[in-house]
């Protein structure tokens, strides 16, 4: 793996860059407010999926509200499980997880014509895909060198950048997409962070993102740009239920699912090996099979609970770099605060109406330093001819299907799916053309 090249050559500078590292424990105070920063990156993703299904489903406004707070609290259950371990469940790394947008096509299949019952049924049954697919990794990884996992790493931040565009525009669809108002607040949150980052001390550096989101938060006030009606609306307390919505077990349901489930187990690998990358530690095949595997745990246990599948979250890997902490630890603290949040509606729906601009400030930064993290492992691969045929092929083709996903408007549905995500697409490049163009002499 590439983590290893780097040990090997003893990347002193770099490994002491990190405030804390993979199983430091930082004071509680601080790992409550690195966890926050954490949560806040990952949130506006964790909401938006249920938010769209419900829509498209014809939910009401209140069981919306539940299918949101549901989707909160097992995205907490889903993170502590993956971060701290339970038995050989989980990678132990610092990574948050949530339902992913792969999920909403199927799941509005499926729910326009078996309701929710029939997405939870498809969650849970086709949550064994991953667990099967975790008892088969190992065999795989020496198909991931290094060329593979830096082109997959620098994937990920590029394929997110327009993500982080949009919030800076105000967000997908906005009536003031663009707006001098937009842009001007992601411009002064980006600003805060770097400043504190680059020099702050202590917590100002390692709270950087936080800071600046707190800020951009209250500048969006006077500005007219924060609703508190959905807060208004949101209930104090609701306990997760079981089965909320009832279940229904269908094997066509699960076929829409198969493609969406191998999808996220592909970007599952390449998230947690820039995970790797960024926490200065190399990734055994037992961790990255524990990762594929509480991927599954996780969607099954989300289907019991009325959300969706739930998978790594590769937009909070931009936090370990840029704050300099890869404490598991605080991501253990921010699946504990997420559950909460999961039972306190209104905290979450506080989260929920952060204005776009203000994550898009952090964004750029974040899916940008994940993609020089990649950059940095390719710039330790020979360069020859057949590497730059793979890293050429495999970003072109990641970054054509992220910028113009019409173009596989005519495949089946099924590699539709497959190829929707420009991450999944770059890496099944990576590594079809890593076997087939051969080693040079």
């Amino acid at each position: 793996m590439g983590t290893k090249v780097m040990e090997k050559k003893g990347v002193g500078e770099n490994s002491s860059e990190l405030l804390y590292k993979i199983n430091d424990r930082p004071p509680m105070l601080i790992a409550i407010l690195l966890g926050f920063q954490h949560i806040l990156t990952a949130f506006g993703g964790i909401v938006a999926v249920p938010l769209v299904v419900g829509s498209a489903v014809g939910l009401s406004v209140q069981d919306t509200a539940f299918f949101v707070s549901a989707a909160i609290f097992v995205s907490g259950v889903a993170t502590f499980i993956q971060s701290r371990g339970v038995g050989k469940v989980g990678a132990r790394l610092p990574c948050i997880m949530g339902t992913d947008f792969t999920f909403v096509g199927p799941s509005i299949v499926v729910g326009s014509t078996m309701g929710l019952p029939g997405i939870f049924g498809a969650t849970i049954l086709g949550s064994f895909i991953e667990m099967i697919i975790s008892r088969f990794l190992k065999p795989l990884l020496k198909f991931f060198p290094p060329v593979v996992t830096g082109t997959v790493v620098t994937l990920i931040g590029l394929t997110l950048l327009p993500v982080a565009m949009d919030w800076a525009g105000g967000g997908v669809g906005a009536p003031n997409y663009g707006s001098i108002e937009n842009i001007a607040i992601t411009m002064v949150v980006m600003v805060i962070i770097l400043l504190l980052n680059r020099y702050g001390k202590g917590l100002l550096s390692s709270a950087s993102i936080l800071i600046g989101i707190i800020i951009g938060y209250i500048i969006s006030y006077p500005l007219g740009m924060l609703d508190f009606t959905s807060v208004k609306e949101a209930s104090w307390f609701k306990l997760p239920s079981i089965f909320e919505f009832g279940v229904e077990f269908s094997l066509a349901a699960v076929v829409p699912f198969i493609a969406a489930y191998l999808v996220t187990s592909i970007e599952t690998v390449g998230c947690l090996v820039a995970i790797g990358e960024a926490s200065e530690k190399e990734i055994t095949s037992e961790e990255l099979k524990s990762g594929i595997l509480a991927d599954g745990v996780g969607s099954f246990i989300a289907g019991f609970f009325g959300a969706g599948p739930n998978t790594s979250f590769s937009q909070n890997v931009g936090l370990i770099p840029i704050t300099r902490v890869a404490s598991r630890f605080v991501v253990v603290v921010a699946g504990i605060i997420l559950m909460l949040l999961g039972l306190f509606p209104k905290l979450g729906a506080l989260i929920a109406i952060m204005p776009a601009p203000v994550l898009g400030g952090a964004g750029i930064i974040m899916f940008g330093v994940v993609a020089a993290a990649g950059i940095k492992t390719l710039s330790r691969v020979k360069m020859n001819n057949r590497n730059l045929l793979i890293i050429a092929v495999s970003i072109g083709l990641g970054l054509g299907a992220t910028v113009r996903p019409q173009l596989l408007s005519s495949l089946p549905q099924g590699l539709q799916l497959l190829f929707s995500s420009g991450i999944s697409t770059g890496t099944i490049a990576a590594l079809i053309l890593n076997i087939v163009l051969k080693e040079e002499k």
